[in-house]
């Protein structure tokens, strides 16, 4: 379909996600039956006794809910290069790698033609209804995406991170010139083996094309941020290579070098016009649209761990839109964004009813009271019964199920979503936090997101001073007695003790969870500790899971470390310069 068009017909998209969110019942039954069929030969279905059932019924009551810690040995074993049909009919060629910043080690997880055609699909329809509210002419997107190398598995299969296998794909590029969308960047860039020459790269090929830059995007907010706190850093030496037109010697790869030579003459008036730009400034307000004057909006995934970054990019956005896009992970796509022009905090995404089969574990009480055992086969059947994609109801929270076309069925994928309305028959879903992340010491039980409002209230404080939290993490300390939790922060310049003491009582103060008030009170959960980190300290974490094989296109700040994680652990440890303890209870 991609190769014979040039551009997206970006109302025939719009028009068949609508025909289909009309259907979502029969479109849901119609894709199980699909990924049944193709995958009937696969021996994980065929112990499990479906005997060329298709239906919804049957496929229920044969194949139990798991975590990814069931197939994790027959994803092995296809890593390890075994011919037969495993967990799909048709072999796998391709591992993704997850983040890894959850557990602290990444997950293998299969990837295969059939996702990246979900992959390609989710693009085109948030595309679509973007496209409508914020057109873009046929011009350039500053992209900061970067691949990470793609290994071989002991069984030749091709490994990489999710985001290396979509960009690496050959229809990806082909998607991105449809949608008017392509990269400003030569392919040695964004393949480019050091990601800080590729994200200096980036941003000098985004200053060369300056004018025709329509969008500014990545895969998460943190990396667009992170660009652009260090463009703060090198702009003059930006300006320098863009007067000479000739690259700085801190980019050192031949095929890069010989790349952007293609790209770089000398270019004294733009070198200048960029200068007056950044010089005109106050402390980097506005500093995107001043630079790409024609950008129409700002793109990337906002929601969730993304949430804390949103201040500092709308800081260099000034008034540009930001859009978050779709809502995925390494183990496949859910919905997309098709309402673009809601404030970023109130993203929702529509479930596409035809990229897989999706059943939601609701969650009655605090999303909390079951986090404990997750693993535990026997607390499946204490959970109340999954639903069906079409049975949810709004305003109630839920744990995502999926069956995928890539190998797993009825898979917990371990995040918590809201459901905020309905598109036509399918729901339109809020991404609250991901379930096993978890502050917890006695009875208390603290969300990714509580942990979230109780930063961005202590920051406040910060604020006044005029510092930022630039990222933070946490951990519980149970080697004290009782336990405590532990904020480390990374903030901007100096603040006061008298203001860092204050900032440590109301983190304290902020978490209202009643199981965390109430042991406090008696004692049963210890005065919380804020450790203040060197500055550059989150960049040493970076820099741990790129050592690791992790992408930056695909890194998210781990916001809960436990004690299997412990080089990351170590290396915040290592990194304090300042502790305070709370005295709010």
């Amino acid at each position: 379909m991609l190769e014979k068009m040039e551009i997206l017909h970006v109302e025939k998209v719009i028009e068949e996600f609508e025909t289909m969110t009309k259907d979502t019942e029969n479109v849901q039954r119609e894709t199980l039956k699909k990924i049944l069929e193709e995958n009937g030969s696969a021996e994980y279905l065929q112990n499990l006794g479906l005997n060329g059932r298709t239906d919804p019924q049957s496929f229920k009551a044969c194949v139990p809910v798991v975590t990814h810690q069931v197939l994790d040995p027959y994803i092995q074993r296809i890593v390890d290069g075994a011919s037969s049909p495993i967990l799909t009919g048709k072999p796998i060629t391709t591992i993704s790698l997850s983040s890894g910043t959850t557990q602290g080690r990444p997950k293998f997880v299969p990837f295969n033609d059939e996702l990246m055609e979900t992959t390609l699909q989710i693009f085109r329809t948030s595309y679509a209804f973007r496209n409508r509210e914020f057109p873009v002419k046929n011009g350039k997107a500053l992209q900061f995406i970067y691949s990470s190398k793609q290994s071989r598995t002991k069984g030749g299969l091709f490994a990489g991170t999710a985001t290396t296998n979509v960009f690496r794909n050959s229809q990806f590029k082909k998607a991105m010139k449809a949608m008017q969308s392509q990269c400003c960047s030569p392919d040695e860039v964004i393949f480019g083996p050091d990601f800080r020459q590729s994200l200096y790269c980036h941003l000098l090929c985004g200053l060369i094309f300056r004018e025709e830059i329509q969008l500014v995007s990545s895969t998460f907010a943190h990396s667009i941020v992170h660009a652009f706190r260090t463009l703060e850093q090198v702009w003059e030496e930006l300006c320098v290579d863009i007067r000479e037109g000739i690259l700085t010697s801190r980019i050192t790869f031949p095929s890069v070098r010989s790349a952007m030579a293609k790209l770089l003459k000398p270019n004294p008036e733009l070198a200048d016009l960029i200068r007056r730009k950044i010089s005109g400034l106050s402390n980097w307000y506005g500093l995107i649209p001043e630079l790409f004057p024609n950008v129409k909006y700002i793109y990337g995934i906002m929601t969730g761990s993304m949430e804390h970054y949103l201040k500092k990019l709308r800081h260099y956005a000034g008034d540009v839109p930001l859009i978050s896009a779709d809502y995925g992970s390494s183990e496949g796509w859910i919905g997309a964004n098709i309402n673009p022009n809601v404030p970023t905090e109130s993203t929702t995404y529509a479930v596409l009813p035809n990229i897989g089969y999706f059943e939601f574990i609701p969650l009655k009480e605090n999303v909390e009271e079951q986090v404990h055992d997750r693993g535990d086969a026997n607390i499946l059947s204490m959970e109340p019964k999954p639903v069906s994609l079409t049975e949810v109801k709004i305003g109630e929270e839920y744990e995502v199920i999926v069956t995928s076309f890539a190998g797993l069925y009825r898979y917990r994928l371990g995040d918590v979503v809201k459901v905020m309305g309905f598109h036509n028959s399918t729901p339109e879903l809020k991404f609250i936090c991901r379930r096993n992340l978890m502050l917890t010491v006695n009875i208390d039980k603290n969300t990714e997101k509580d942990l979230q409002q109780a930063v961005e209230e202590a920051a406040k404080l910060i604020a006044e001073e005029k510092q930022e939290v630039i990222d933070f993490s946490s951990h519980v300390d149970m080697w004290t007695d009782p336990g405590h939790y532990v904020i480390f922060w990374e903030i901007s310049g100096e603040v006061s003790d008298e203001v860092l003491k204050e900032c440590c009582n109301c983190l304290d103060r902020s978490f209202v969870d009643a199981g965390y008030v109430s042991s406090r009170k008696v004692n049963a959960i210890g005065p919380l500790e804020l450790r203040i980190l060197r500055r550059g300290t989150f960049q040493k974490v970076l820099d741990h899971y790129l050592g690791l094989g992790a992408a930056v296109s695909q890194f998210k700040t781990p916001r809960c470390v436990g004690p299997t994680n412990y080089k990351v652990l170590q290396i915040l440890c290592d990194n304090v310069v300042k502790t305070y303890f709370s005295t709010a209870f």
